[in-house]
């Protein structure tokens, strides 16, 4: 049998530029001589795909057109949460000794990607992507007020390798060492942001958490979101029990316009990256993944 889930990185890669416009090249020129037409056709298609593929206008058009992310947790939002927070706090120095009551909201950082050894640090560490949920998780935390967790554990393109940390683990270590904080939920054991909302909600909704922070880049925030919302209403019906959960976005990494909008259509590897990342959004979303 197939395991789908492991062979999803072969098949994103597979699916993803530069792939598909290298083989429209590869075709093309094998069509050259015996249908010069259609061969000159592909080759052109192919490096149109290749340069426009490769440059930023289109990752920030296909941002803003393909996953439309909520805007930045900010203004009116932001300040219902810090209310909440110092409620909460001063609930809690009311409670009786021993008493603890739950948290209106858990700020849930979602997992980026992690570097299995950093040579310079000799132990694992956070990709920059997961570094940056992390940083703005703990920012968040200090100014609401509210409790922090993360969410990632082993991600399919690194199972079968070298067995160590969940990128959870991780982050709690970096997060007491580098900003002071320690995490009140660590959920290690997800492979990909399904089982990221599913076993996340299966972890704060029996405590009676009613509202999850969600932190993640802007480019996966729709696709997360859903998950999330769709994992706390299948929760609802196996345990009625429950609180409803509400999931609240708060985005990060949002992609800009350069200062010079010229740069945005040349090739560049912020360009590569940001299409690539966006265009397997929007596989993930259609896949309903």
């Amino acid at each position: 049998m197939v395991d789908w889930g492991a062979s999803k990185p072969l098949l994103t890669a597979l699916a993803l530029p530069p792939v598909p416009f290298l083989v429209l090249v590869l075709v093309g020129a094998r069509l050259i001589l015996p249908r010069r037409g259609w061969g000159y056709a592909l080759l052109l298609l192919g490096v149109a795909g290749l340069w426009f593929s490769s440059c930023q206008k289109t990752a920030l058009w296909l941002q803003q057109g393909a996953m439309r992310p909520p805007p930045a947790l900010f203004g009116a939002e932001q300040q219902r949460l810090e209310e909440a927070g110092r409620a909460h706090q001063a609930q809690g120095r009311r409670a009786s000794k021993g008493a603890t009551t739950p948290p209106p909201a858990a700020i849930i950082v979602l997992g980026g990607g992690l570097e299995r050894l950093a040579p310079e640090f000799g132990v694992s560490a956070l990709s920059p992507s997961s570094e940056r949920r992390l940083t703005y998780g703990v920012w968040l935390s200090r100014q609401t007020g509210l409790p922090l967790g993360f969410s990632g554990g082993v991600g399919w393109a690194q199972q079968g390798g070298q067995v160590g940390s969940s990128e959870a683990e991780v982050a709690a270590r970096m997060a007491e060492r580098l900003h002071g904080m320690r995490m009140t939920w660590v959920e290690g054991t997800s492979s990909d942001t399904r089982e990221n909302a599913q076993r996340t909600v299966a972890l704060l909704a029996p405590q009676g958490v009613r509202e999850i922070v969600l932190v993640t880049d802007a480019a996966h925030m729709p696709r997360a979101q859903r998950a999330f919302i769709e994992a706390t209403r299948k929760a609802l019906v196996q345990h009625p029990e429950w609180p409803i959960i509400r999931v609240t976005p708060a985005p990060v990494a949002y992609w800009r316009p350069s200062e010079r909008p010229l740069l945005d259509w040349l090739p560049s590897t912020d360009g590569v990256s940001n299409v690539r990342q966006v265009l397997r959004e929007w596989l993930g979303w259609l896949a309903g993944a």
